[in-house]
């Protein structure tokens, strides 16, 4: 039995997905009912939430190996997710594997190292996946300044980022939990090309065939704009974090991680925003 935190976030439902179609008894944890009908007919789910230590119990219960994922969120790690770590442990699990960040292990100021270092003190048999900058971010995070605004509002300066398609993580997740030969390993997952931001708007104005414009705020712009969208100091401080760590170039680096995995080449990102155009249609 595998438990999958996060089962219906942008990587969660792929995982589900991939480990349903190969037969693999799995759990989808979810927080609350509306989510839980998202799932798959089939999978088994439970209530789970990482700042409730009464979910725990039901969710990890005959459970041998466990997806982690950090919901964007949840920021102070030693109170929600170390502590659920703590707990499988004690539950005898034998495989976790991380959902973590490209460069997280040199990178103190984001949660994802953290709960890196915290896996890696408990002795417990990991897989950390390090993704790149997830392209369905673009259609979650930033979906409504492109949709209606035509811009992209991000403070990455003229870097550029190996962008990964969240299909590709979670068929990679999938590979991990469900073969031998992962324990104790960490994958970089990107894509096969690195773009900077006025690449990523020239393609979205191709595919939508309409323009989309680069704006390139300075960071303290971009918090101001996050702010003023009501999202919390912590969650705006991560992400400003992030893209200063990409304004810096940690997140060109391309690696061929997901085609040893996968044994194909990665999505790359025309083909996300050709499959995803519906969504930033007005």
């Amino acid at each position: 039995m595998i438990f999958i935190s996060g089962a219906t976030g942008n990587i969660g439902r792929h995982v589900v997905r991939e480990l349903q179609e190969r037969d693999i008894a799995i759990r989808a944890g979810t927080i609350n009912h509306e989510e839980a009908e998202r799932i798959p007919d089939g999978v088994e789910t439970v209530r789970f939430d990482f700042t409730d230590q009464d979910t725990f119990s039901p969710a990890l219960e005959k459970v041998k190996k466990l997806f982690l994922m950090r919901p964007p969120q949840l920021v102070d790690m030693e109170s929600t997710l170390n502590p659920f770590v703590d707990y499988a442990l004690e539950q005898d699990i034998k495989h976790i594997v991380f959902v973590s960040l490209l460069g997280a292990e040199d990178n103190p100021r984001v949660p994802h190292y953290d709960a890196e270092q915290h896996i890696l003190a408990s002795g417990a048999s990991y897989t950390f996946l390090r993704p790149s900058f997830f392209m369905q971010n673009l259609n979650t995070t930033h979906r409504e300044e492109i949709r209606d605004r035509d811009e992209i509002f991000i403070p990455a300066g003229g870097s550029r980022t190996s962008f990964i398609d969240t299909r590709d993580i979670g068929a990679a997740a999938a590979r991990v939990l469900s073969e031998d030969g992962h324990l104790n390993q960490t994958y970089d997952l990107t894509g096969s090309e690195a773009l900077d931001y006025y690449q990523v708007a020239e393609i979205f104005t191709r595919v939508l065939g309409r323009e989309i414009s680069y704006e390139n705020p300075s960071l303290l712009s971009f918090a101001w704009h996050s702010w003023r969208r009501r999202r919390s100091l912590q969650f705006t401080f991560v992400m400003a974090m992030l893209y200063r760590a990409t304004r810096d170039g940690a997140a060109d680096i391309v690696t061929d991680d997901v085609e040893q995995l996968l044994r194909r080449p990665p999505i790359v990102f025309e083909q996300y925003v050709q499959d995803y155009a519906h969504v930033w249609e007005r």
